[in-house]
């Protein structure tokens, strides 16, 4: 069993930054892909971010030059870094982590939190 925990979200004024966390624990033989994603009341989920295993990273375009992914593999965490945040950037946040278990198939499932909410005033 997976399980990821977030941790970081809360209320900040526009122009302010947040670092979100994600950690996964359980029977991990391996990580590969991790990502951020958001969901604004009303809408779609959406991708924030990616990063694969080597660190090669995918951004939003919205996001892009503001917030910055990362990870700790000896951690199984990923990171969010959310400057200069703005009001549209108001949304439940949840990380993703592509999992390979010790025991079960020899491949990666995809394992989500529960999410953690930001909320940016204005």
């Amino acid at each position: 069993q997976v399980q990821l925990v977030e941790s970081g979200g809360g209320l900040v004024q526009a122009g302010g930054s947040l670092r979100l966390s994600c950690a996964a624990s359980g029977s991990i033989f391996s990580i590969n892909a991790m990502g951020w994603y958001r969901q604004a009341p009303g809408k779609q989920r959406e991708l924030v971010a990616t990063i694969t295993r080597g660190g090669s990273t995918i951004y939003a375009g919205p996001v892009k030059g503001r917030f910055t992914i990362s990870r700790d593999n000896a951690k199984n965490t990923v990171y969010l870094q959310m400057n200069s945040l703005k009001p549209e950037d108001t949304a439940v946040y949840y990380c993703k982590q592509a999992v390979v278990a010790v025991v079960g198939p020899h491949y990666a499932v995809d394992y989500w939190g529960k999410g953690t909410l930001v909320t940016v005033s204005s």
